[in-house]
């Protein structure tokens, strides 16, 4: 790249997306928009070594996600550039055939990415490049909440209470109303070539209940604060009802910002359409989000090694076999099996399940929950690194602020307690259908009432509950 002795503040502006897929609330942008200088959206699929490639099902949602941004921004007048490859070689070919002169960027917050970007900036800046950074994907940042000692949370409750403080005056940026161009656009990759979307087969079909995209986020917070946030309190562990945001994959791609979430969450509350108890219960789990990406900050290893250190000793088994019939849905266990096939089919799955079957990889298979971790990664359209980790060794209790070890969830009375009817085991389970509300979560008990189809799976389980606790107590005591 050739040196510049002095950054020029006339020359074009690299906005550099990530996850910050959107055209409100987005820092980066609006500070390259009010500079009226000529402006190159650039987004990189990043090959740097060291950052983690994005599983199939993000895959899957990125290639979406981009295709609105670049509708979105042509609006503008302007048009998104797509680039493969090294995150730092790509931005020096871009700089090098326009000759930009600043490029900005919104913070990640996981140590690959940190040491990416200081790198980045650090060699940019020596040879006259201008380089800024912004907090768009946070409430606040993860240095600026600590408690009485200088020190960093690590458990929910203080965090949240000392976070909320933060949040007094809240605000939000609109979209950028144009967005200057060059004369001529640097070279941009097809879309269609990085292969995103999948074939041959195409696993996708049932992930049509999806809009990526702002406008798509949009749309599913407003729907969510109009209806479902009424009950949301009660109704929030049925996975069988309607009742979450499934923002998630929205806020991880960036579609919409958490502060935009908190605002129009509080105006809801505030101006009476949304009941406040419910309100603040939904923005707790915004809190949750934060905090997980705090802990990730801090302890930078945490996707490896434990946050507690003891249970790094942990006894875990090798089963493939157990651990194939998990990711297929064929453990026996009737919610856990709806939950790994509503995952397979969907992308997602129901937060209070996702509980389940992590516990019961974990604490009935004894399988390291590492390897559920990269199951989900891979699957999960809304596999963010800091809530996919946190919340995994969260269930393992070897995380911050933990399920304790001795909590072992009992998949049928689990199933029984939130989802009472099988309505949810029903959808995803169609050989179950006919089996009654009592048997639904314990087929085995009464196995000449099952139907043909299902006695494969549901004559017997393949583990026993009793015998899996009792093994996995054991296996913590030993620490």
């Amino acid at each position: 790249m050739q040196v510049r002795k002095n950054s020029d503040d006339s020359g074009a502006i690299i906005v550099w997306f990530r996850n910050d897929l959107r055209l409100a609330d987005n820092p980066a942008l609006r500070h390259a928009a009010d500079s009226e200088r000529p402006v190159i959206p650039l987004y990189i699929l990043d090959e740097t070594p060291g950052v983690r490639p994005l599983g199939a099902a993000s895959r899957w949602w990125l290639d979406k996600s981009l295709r609105r941004l670049a509708q979105d921004l042509e609006k503008l007048g302007n048009r998104l550039v797509l680039r493969k490859g090294v995150a730092a070689e790509v931005l020096d070919d871009v700089i090098a055939h326009t000759g930009a002169t600043c490029v900005l960027w919104n913070r990640l917050y996981d140590a690959a990415s940190i040491d990416r970007d200081s790198e980045i900036k650090a060699r940019l800046k020596a040879v006259g490049v201008d380089c800024q950074s912004f907090n768009a994907g946070l409430l606040n940042e993860p240095w600026t909440v600590k408690n009485g000692s200088g020190q960093p949370y690590k458990v929910f409750t203080p965090y949240w209470r000392a976070a909320r403080e933060h949040l007094i005056h809240v605000t939000v940026e609109p979209a950028p109303k144009t967005l200057k161009s060059l004369d001529h656009f640097p070279r941009t990759e097809g879309l269609a070539n990085w292969r995103l979307h999948p074939s041959k087969p195409d696993w996708s079909k049932g992930f049509d209940l999806w809009t990526p995209g702002e406008a798509g986020a949009l749309e599913r917070l407003n729907s969510f604060l109009s209806g479902p946030v009424g009950g949301y309190g009660e109704q929030r562990d049925l996975p069988g009802v309607e009742a979450t945001s499934r923002l998630s994959p929205h806020l991880h791609f960036g579609e919409i910002g958490p502060r935009q979430v908190w605002l129009a969450a509080r105006n809801a509350a505030d101006h009476g359409d949304a009941p406040a108890g419910e309100v603040e219960k939904f923005l707790s789990e915004l809190g949750w989000r934060e905090f997980n990406h705090s802990i990730l900050f801090h302890w930078p290893d945490l996707p490896t090694k434990s946050f507690r250190p003891e249970f790094d000793g942990f006894p875990w088994a090798r089963n493939d076999v157990a651990f194939e019939a998990w990711t297929k849905g064929e453990t026996g266990y009737p919610i856990v099996d709806a939950g790994m096939r509503e995952l397979w089919a969907t992308g997602f799955m129901h937060n209070r399940v996702r509980m389940i079957v992590a516990s019961f990889l974990i604490k009935h298979l004894l399988i390291d929950w590492r390897e559920g971790e990269a199951w989900f990664w891979d699957t999960l359209v809304d596999a963010d690194l800091a809530n996919n980790v946190g919340n995994w060794q969260w269930v393992a209790g070897s995380g911050a602020d933990a399920s304790p070890y001795f909590r072992i969830f009992n998949p049928i009375t689990q199933g029984e307690k939130f989802d009472p009817r099988g309505a949810y085991v029903r959808r995803w389970i169609p050989e179950l259908r006919g089996v009654s509300d009592e048997l639904i979560h314990k087929p085995w008990t009464r196995p000449l009432h099952l139907p043909a189809e299902a006695k494969r799976l549901y004559e017997r389980p393949i583990v026993d509950h009793a015998q899996a606790r009792e093994k996995a107590m054991e296996a913590y005591r030993s620490l």
